[in-house]
């Protein structure tokens, strides 16, 4: 393995890091009390990833096994007790532990504890996730759709539910 291509070419650097405080408001807030902050969008780091925290509340949900055939996706605990599924098993994960899956990886991920719990969830390369967690809000929020609009919101956003 090497070093990807040069992509800056300068040789001074430059003033071009952002942060973000923790007590930013999350983007995205569900009704089961669930929040999503996104830390990093895939338009912002010019599609290399998308890094966002989702902090679950004490309500059980999560989605169920499903893939995706653009985008790995990987999840680290920081807080809690949360279900993971590899596609084989679900374990309870810890602060700490991380499972990675690759683009066609069956996966799931639940906080089923009974209190809130929270972790990091990357996508590589980054595709636009945000519009997808927002109509997921809207979802459940209210919002009804058609077996069709159901399906094409889900194939648009690269979700194949098993």
């Amino acid at each position: 393995m090497s070093y990807p291509e040069l992509r800056y070419t300068g040789s001074t650097g430059e003033v071009s890091a952002s942060f973000r405080p923790r007590d930013h408001a999350p983007e995205v807030i569900y009704p089961t009390g669930t929040t999503v902050h996104y830390l990093a969008a895939g338009a912002s780091t010019g599609s290399e990833f998308g890094l966002y925290r989702w902090d679950m509340g004490a309500i059980p949900g999560g989605p169920g096994p499903h893939f995706h055939k653009t985008i790995s996706e990987s999840f680290f605990v920081l807080s809690g007790t949360v279900r993971l599924f590899n596609g084989a098993v679900w374990t309870d994960a810890s602060p700490g532990d991380f499972l990675f899956v690759p683009e066609g990886g069956i996966h799931a991920f639940r906080n089923e504890s009974g209190i809130p719990a929270s972790l990091l969830i990357l996508f590589a390369p980054g595709a636009p996730r945000e519009g997808y967690f927002e109509g997921l809000a809207e979802i459940a929020q209210g919002k009804e759709l058609t077996e069709d609009e159901r399906a094409e919101f889900y194939l648009r956003h690269d979700n194949h539910w098993l």
